[in-house]
């Protein structure tokens, strides 16, 4: 009985606060004095206020749901701000948001040039359809309306303090006024403009709108600054072998000796271009063989021109990457921790009562929430149901009613663990025979006895009888495929056909239904085969469906810049390559190409590279592929050299820079230290079998690397908070 006083004395604090948020902000007295007075109030009328005011609740539950997003707590607290809040971050609205960024960033392949065509390829390319004007304008209208709604209801949600110091969100309203602005001009010029300046900034939205990538592009924004050293030391080591090169490749006497001067090495930008492409091992030995065949040892320049680029300074290239990055990335997850940290003890925060627990002499004051709002809290919180599930039940295993500061937050370390969905059959596992439901099972052992009887008949099939029977591992899978079929007809008979609330183990100890199961069991044991390599399989794919799981915002920095080039691209190299023929009435399947025409061995017009242009959206997505792979680039470097300038090489080794050696080593580093520490984990004494029936999030890879942060730096930030003022002095 004698909680009630204490959780009235602070539900009349939080009362005042949540009606009286916005007079406070403008109280000359400033947001200090004014938490202090109503403090001090609420203290001396404690016995005339009810229990915790759905304010409270209210407020702990969106900060725990901050928490389990990793999302910051800096955003109004009261009453309809809240619940606007809440809206704003609900499934429904932002799958709207998501589908709204997702039409934006698509109305490429359908915007003039127009995508729908059959084939890329330059000689057949007809496209069927283009949209007229003001079709596409109309939808992006829709979809920049959105948006600002959104940054509306952002920028108000986190205040006019915060939204200052909020960089993405000021950048989010420039773009969002310079996409206005060239929309308007398209629909002046009737969508004749050469550029749509806004058409580039589409990816801005998809970034925005996830925090993991705006974290990672930050640390790509701060690690590139410190493999600048390397960067410059590859292209000393790769301007040092072009000089050496052309003086080594100088224009001979005879057409024969002269083929590596004519074909590698005319000019310097021409060697450049050559000795970079060597450097991706795209163009050897090819680059080699006119001088190699004069004599052997020419090699030796491309030898050591590959030993110390290739595979000294890319590979030191990918170190210094792999341990830069991760050095910042470890600082960002460490901002997301702490995010989670603040949420949680924030949401104790506008709960806890102060309660006298008697010590000695002296009596000591603890902060502490009664279990029942605890409960309360978690009912509201919108949570996955194993993780919910799992804190209320710990949450009920506390027998004194209240719960700690240490308490509250322990109850919330379930949040690091994602569960992996278990088979039925194990879930069942654990209920007493009464209470299964064998339909499932039912059905799914009746699927793997067809499974088994097909593989059977093909085995029997491809191999024969006699082929068959000479291996003793398909003698041994036989035998238990007929026994299980026999006891299978069995249970039919006597049990009939599965339905909802089958059980056919309520006849008998040991039924036959038990029978059928015991010998799937056996099936499982053709793979005893396997057991030395099941750890390692084990390791390889959890870490696998880990990195498929990360990947997310990593890929979502790929598709920006693989965005952001191809509208580049089709803007500088549009229609640049020319038709070779009329091909009006040739069909695509046919054989068009003149006979007398004869095309230089290695070039975009032999090696027949027509599909590979920037003529539309999609065509640049697939030729920016190719490079990115770097097999033959050299070929795109000559072509658009040749029919534009030779200033475009600058744009593909931007590319290469970007995608090959800057995107692919950070997933290089991903992999390796995703691997790194699911290894270490499994083989270390304190790993448990637990503790891999969970994945891990970026957060979790790191978290053996976090700190946590103190009780007193979590306290010190949300009396920092611009809009929350708790109704305690400090402990």
């Amino acid at each position: 009985m004698e909680t009630d006083p204490l959780l009235r004395r602070c539900s009349s604090s939080w009362y005042s606060f949540g009606a009286n948020e916005e007079s406070r902000r403008s109280d000359s007295s400033g947001p200090r004095s004014s938490s202090s007075s109503r403090r001090t109030s609420s203290r001396n009328n404690s016995s005339s206020s009810s229990p915790i005011d759905d304010l409270c609740i209210q407020q702990a539950a969106v900060f725990i749901e901050d928490a389990i997003q990793y999302r910051s707590i800096n955003h109004r607290v009261d009453s309809q701000s809240l619940r606007l809040y809440r809206w704003y971050y609900s499934k429904a609205c932002q799958r709207v948001l998501s589908t709204a960024i997702f039409v934006t960033l698509a109305l490429a392949f359908f915007e003039k040039p127009s995508s729908l065509s059959i084939t890329s390829d330059l000689r057949f390319r007809r496209v069927l359809w283009e949209p007229p004007c003001g079709v596409t304008e109309g939808i992006e209208a829709f979809c920049l309306l959105l948006f600002i709604v959104d940054v509306v209801i952002k920028s108000y949600l986190i205040g006019w303090e915060e939204f200052q110091k909020t960089k993405w969100l000021i950048a989010y309203i420039i773009v969002l006024a310079v996409s206005t602005m060239d929309w308007t001009v398209s629909l002046c010029l009737i969508c004749k403009e050469s550029v749509r300046v806004r058409r580039i900034l589409r990816p801005f939205f998809l970034l925005q709108n996830s925090s993991l990538m705006k974290k990672t592009l930050k640390c790509l924004r701060q690690t590139i600054p410190q493999i600048t050293s390397v960067m410059l030391l590859l292209a000393v080591h790769l301007l040092l072998f072009t000089m050496i090169a052309m003086l080594l490749f100088t224009r001979a006497q005879t057409t024969k000796e002269d083929k590596e001067w004519k074909m590698y090495f005319r000019n310097l930008p021409e060697s450049l271009t050559s000795l970079l492409v060597l450097l991706t091992t795209a163009n050897n030995p090819d680059v080699m063989i006119p001088a190699y065949s004069r004599n052997r040892a020419y090699a030796l320049f491309f030898i050591i021109f590959s030993l110390i680029g290739t595979y000294l300074l890319m590979n030191l290239l990918t170190a210094i990457i792999y341990n830069q990055f991760r050095g910042y990335l470890l600082s960002s997850i460490q901002t997301s921790i702490i995010r989670r940290c603040l949420g949680i003890r924030g949401a104790f925060e506008v709960l806890c009562c102060e309660r006298s627990i008697k010590g000695g002499r002296n009596g000591s004051i603890r902060m502490t929430v009664s279990t029942n709002t605890v409960l309360q809290v978690l009912q509201k919180v919108k949570m996955s149901s194993a993780h919910k599930q799992e804190i209320i039940k710990q949450a009920k295993t506390f027998t004194h009613d209240c719960v700690t500061a240490e308490q509250f937050r322990v109850l919330f370390d379930e949040l690091h663990k994602e569960t992996i969905k278990m088979v039925a059959l194990v879930l069942d596992a654990e209920k007493p025979i009464s209470e299964r439901d064998g339909f499932f099972s039912g059905v799914v052992n009746g699927s793997f006895v067809l499974y088994y009887l097909l593989e059977m008949a093909l085995k029997i099939f491809a191999f024969g009888i006699k082929g068959y029977c000479s291996y003793k591992s398909n003698l041994f899978d036989g035998l238990l495929t007929l026994l299980l079929l026999v006891l299978q007809l069995s249970s039919l008979v006597q049990y009939g056909l599965p339905h909802p609330g089958w059980n056919p183990e309520l006849h008998g100890l040991l039924s036959l239904w038990e029978t059928v199961r015991l010998a799937n069991m056996l099936i499982v044991f053709r793979f005893l085969r396997i057991i030395p390599n099941i750890k390692l399989m084990a390791l390889v794919a959890s870490g696998l469906f880990d990195l498929i799981k990360n990947l997310r915002a990593f890929a979502g920095i790929l598709v920006v810049a693989y965005y952001v080039f191809a509208i580049v691209g089709v803007v500088l190299f549009k229609d640049t390559i020319p038709v070779p023929y009329n091909s009006t009435n040739t069909s695509l399947h046919e054989s068009i190409s003149p006979e007398n025409i004869t095309l230089q061995c290695g070039t975009y017009e032999q090696l027949g590279y027509w599909p590979n242009n920037f003529n539309d959206f999609a065509a640049a997505l697939i030729t920016l592929w190719d490079l990115m792979v770097v097999n033959n680039w050299q070929v795109f470097l000559d072509v658009f050299s040749r029919y534009s300038s030779p200033w475009s090489k600058l744009y593909f080794v931007a590319w290469w820079l970007v995608s090959s050696v800057i995107w692919v080593n950070l997933f290089v580093a991903l992999i390796l230290e995703n691997f790194i520490h699911k290894w270490d984990r499994s083989y270390h004494p304190s790993f448990s079998d637990q503790e891999s029936e969970y994945q891990m999030s970026v957060q979790d890879m790191f978290r053996d690397d976090l700190e946590e942060p103190t009780e007193e730096e979590l306290l010190e930030r949300l009396r920092l908070h611009p809009h929350l003022h708790l109704p305690r002095g400090p402990i």
